[in-house]
Formats: structure tokens, sequence, C-alpha cells
């Protein structure tokens, strides 16, 4: 199912057959002490399974390096500026276009992606008549944390839903004992910090430039990420599987 470990003749023929493409995205950054840099490796890992599942579809080489937003200049972090990956992004759209591919679906494991996704998915649009749609792995699965049965003080940034997500796929690269609550965060103007780049004032957040550290010292925003599982990683990822197979579907029939 990778493009890369297929020869062209291959792809060609299941492209042209209909087979759908895959592009997962992700981000080399810090997600605290207990989990990997590289939370691309689970965006891969989570297309591989849908194109399993789906049986006609294939997964391109996963774009490793994310967005800049709240962890540049992490060591060892590489984080693209949005018209840079606005640019990559909107080329590799175009390039799967050109070579055939009728149904392409976008894989984001990465929140400074979205604006550059959504950018590129416009020119797709716009300049060749093709909707490429995308599927906000972390974004959609935070949503369901209370749904699926998820520990409420583990949901955040080193915490779920990449938390469990990871030990549920890449338990090898996963350090659970080092998954510890973290310190109350100290105010910011005088209000306490609400979320990445906000802040609230009489219940209402605001946005304001803050910096990784002060919303969250380690790499972790999540109050307690002990509270991840395995178990409910696979519940997610399971969850993830189903709708993009569906997608993918609707996408054959009026596509």
């Amino acid at each position: 199912m990778r493009i890369a470990e297929l020869s062209a003749p291959e792809v060609a023929r299941r492209i042209a057959a209909g087979h759908a493409v895959l592009v997962p995205m992700g981000s080399t950054e810090t997600h605290g002490p207990a989990l990997p840099m590289g939370d691309y490796l689970l965006a891969e890992a989570i297309a591989l399974r849908i194109a399993e599942a789906a049986g006609d579809a294939l997964v391109l080489p996963t774009l490793a390096f994310g967005g800049a937003d709240f962890f540049r200049g992490v060591p060892g972090g590489v984080a693209l500026s949005p018209s840079t990956l606005t640019a990559v992004v909107t080329d590799i759209l175009v390039a799967l276009h050109e070579g055939g591919a009728k149904r392409v679906l976008i894989l984001n494991g990465h929140g400074g992606n979205i604006p550059s996704i959504e950018e590129a998915q416009r020119k797709l649009r716009h300049g060749h008549g093709v909707v490429a749609p995308v599927l906000h792995l972390w974004k959609s699965a935070g949503g369901w944390q209370k749904e699926l049965g998820g520990e409420p003080a583990a949901l955040g940034h080193g915490g779920d839903p990449i938390a469990s997500v990871a030990l549920h796929l890449r338990p090898d690269l996963c350090a659970p004992a080092a998954m510890k609550p973290r310190a109350a965060l100290p105010p910011f103007l005088g209000l306490p910090v609400s979320g990445f780049g906000t802040i609230r004032a009489a219940g209402v957040d605001f946005g304001v430039p803050i910096e990784l550290e002060e919303v969250a010292a380690g790499g972790v925003a999540a109050a307690d990420p002990s509270g991840a599982s395995a178990e409910h990683g696979a519940v997610i990822v399971a969850r993830f599987v189903v709708s993009a197979v569906a997608m993918l579907a609707a996408m054959k029939e009026h596509g």
C-alpha cells in the first residue's frame, strides 16, 4: 500500500483502476518526556490501517514537518513557515491530480498545518475543480474524549488523544512512567491560561501570543497525561478507520 515501496507501473495501474491516495501529514515537535517527537509516525500508521480496510487505497510518504506555531525553536524539531507549507501541500495535491489520482484524502496530525491545508484545498478546487477532503486527526479525536470514555484530565498536548493513540500504535516509542501531572500554569497578564494562545477574562477567551513554555511547560499541557491508555487509543483509531473508509466510499460514488 505504500507508494514508496511499489514500482511505478504498479502504482500507475492501481491509480488507473481508481485507487485512492492517502496523504498523511504531521510534525516533528515536542510532546513531552513520554512520547516521540514524530507524531507523523502515527498519521502514517493510521493511513496504512485505513488503506488496508478500504482495500483500494495507496499511502503517500508522510510529510514529517509541520507548520510553525508554538513549537518553533524546539531542539531537534523542524517547523515550516505557513507560506512554505502551503506551497508544499499545494504542489503535492496538484502532482497527484496530474498523475491521475481521482480520490485524494489528507490525514492531518498537526494543528499548525490546518491553515496551509485549507488554502491548498481551495487552490486545488478553484484551479483544477478537484476536492481533496482532510481528516484533522487530533482536532476530531479531542472532541471524542468524553464520548469514548477517555480521562478528562489526560486531554491536552502531551496527553490525549495523541498519547493514547501512541500507546496503541507505537508503545515501543513511549515511556508511560514519564506521564505525570503537570504543575499549575502561572497567570498571563494576570489572567488564567485557557488554551494554546488564549487567556480567559470574565468567562471569555482572548487570543494572545503565548510561548510554548508558558502554556505547556516541557511540552505538556494536559493536566494529567497518565490517564492515557492503549485501550482508549484503539477505540480512537477504529473510529478514524471507519470514518475515513466511509469518506473514500462517498468520494467514489459522488466524485
